[in-house]
């Protein structure tokens, strides 16, 4: 049986609380997350045009992606593009270094987590935002990115790539460009999504299938990111 470490949290939610305890406890989380919005909306309102880059926390130093999301964001700064990441280990800490080499905005959105998250020495001193609250650090993504790409990683890349394709599919936000690197990482999920949700279920339609591009080099990445970016006016996404 697992066990999970966070039990006590799970009784704690079974607790019995009066409505008093109940409405002191949520009105406090509401100041809290009132809080985060404004000092990432502080922090974050004149950063200019960005480039959110995803992946695994956990990909060492060494590895190749590790070197690919690196030369991924020299290059965008190069291009004059911010970079924006989840602001810790991994891939994110390979997009902050890349961005810092080559003189440009890195941007880290880090979230409290009790393990494997710490913020990466590579983000801007004053562009570091830190979350307790996900769904307040998506939002920060969403409006304050004009493309998104995203390298291997797990549960958490694949979180924010199909939250950025849901808000994108119900016209939430405005089409910017999801690129997927590394075609051999991504093309079993396109797999299933094309052959599973669409074809035998018909859970979204041909042009959802769209809404995302699989690439396998930095330059084939950025061409996309500039194709985009020379055809509509930068600003927030909503």
């Amino acid at each position: 049986m697992v066990k999970f470490d966070g039990e006590e949290k799970i009784r704690d939610a079974f607790i019995h609380r009066s409505w008093s305890e109940q409405k002191s406890n949520d009105s406090w989380q509401i100041f809290k997350m009132v809080a985060e919005f404004v000092q990432g909306f502080e922090k974050l309102a004149a950063i200019g045009p960005c480039v959110t880059v995803f992946g695994s926390a956990r990909t060492d130093p060494k590895h190749k992606y590790y070197k690919l999301a690196e030369e991924i964001a020299f290059k965008l700064t190069k291009h004059g593009y911010g970079i924006i990441t989840g602001g810790g280990p991994g891939i994110m800490e390979a997009a902050n270094k890349g961005a810092k080499a080559a003189g440009g905005k890195s941007v880290g959105l880090n979230i409290d987590l009790p393990f494997e998250q710490n913020p990466n020495k590579y983000i801007d001193s004053d562009k570091l935002v830190s979350f307790h609250y996900f769904f307040i650090r998506k939002v920060m993504f969403m409006k304050y990115s004009q493309g998104f790409i995203a390298l291997p990683g797990g549960f958490g890349t694949l979180d924010e790539i199909f939250e950025a394709i849901t808000l994108i599919q119900t016209n939430k936000i405005a089409r910017f460009p999801i690129i997927l690197v590394v075609k051999e990482f991504w093309h079993d999920h396109s797999k299933w999504l094309k052959n599973i949700v669409y074809l035998k279920e018909k859970n979204v339609t041909k042009n959802d299938l769209d809404l995302f591009t699989i690439v396998d080099t930095p330059d084939e990445a950025i061409k996309l990111i500039n194709k985009f970016y020379n055809k509509y006016m930068l600003k927030p996404n909503f």
